[in-house]
């Protein structure tokens, strides 16, 4: 079984802004800017051989203001720049109550059987407290980044960044080798 970090994509892997106290995905090809800080992180996750799995909620799709076309040509200029395995993407609304939304955990098990994922040996890294929440279900660590959006909802690690966040993975997956 492999070792995976699944983590959220808008924010850490794309620039966000924030508009009406929430940091919208961009819906335009043309607004969506990589986070060029987090090239490095993943490289040394990528080097530590773990599965880097982006996930993403996209209701944007649903509702009619994101194209396919456009998500999948920016998902091509995040594999293009990121050592990033896969993506999983849930196009659904919050009230289409689908299993694959965040903070459920359908992406995370699709993962997991694609990838031959263990779960007990793998991480979350978000800003978000539907994230921390979906790695409390499958029994994943979670590594949140500091942010307004962490909810009251249990979380096993905040950390400052990005960087942070992979200072503590790393140091963990060292300490599971030597034990």
């Amino acid at each position: 079984m492999k070792r995976a970090v699944f983590i959220e994509r808008d924010t850490l892997l794309n620039l966000a802004t924030t508009k009406g106290g929430q940091p919208p995905s961009p819906v335009l090809l043309e607004d969506f800017r990589l986070n060029e800080a987090a090239k490095s992180a993943l490289d040394r996750l990528k080097s530590a051989d773990f599965v880097l799995i982006a996930t993403t909620n996209q209701p944007e799709i649903s509702r009619g203001n994101l194209s396919r076309r456009d998500l999948d040509r920016m998902h091509e200029i995040l594999r293009a720049a990121f050592p990033i395995d896969e993506i999983f993407v849930c196009p659904h609304e919050e009230e289409d109550d689908c299993p694959c939304r965040k903070p459920r955990a359908g992406m995370f098990h699709e993962a997991r059987f694609k990838w031959h994922l263990a779960f007990g040996q793998s991480f979350v890294i978000s800003h978000r407290w539907q994230d921390a929440e979906a790695a409390h279900i499958i029994g994943s660590t979670s590594m949140l980044i500091q942010s307004p959006w962490l909810g009251h909802g249990h979380h096993d690690l905040v950390v400052r960044d990005l960087d942070a966040a992979v200072d503590k993975i790393l140091v963990h997956h060292l300490h599971r080798q030597v034990a």
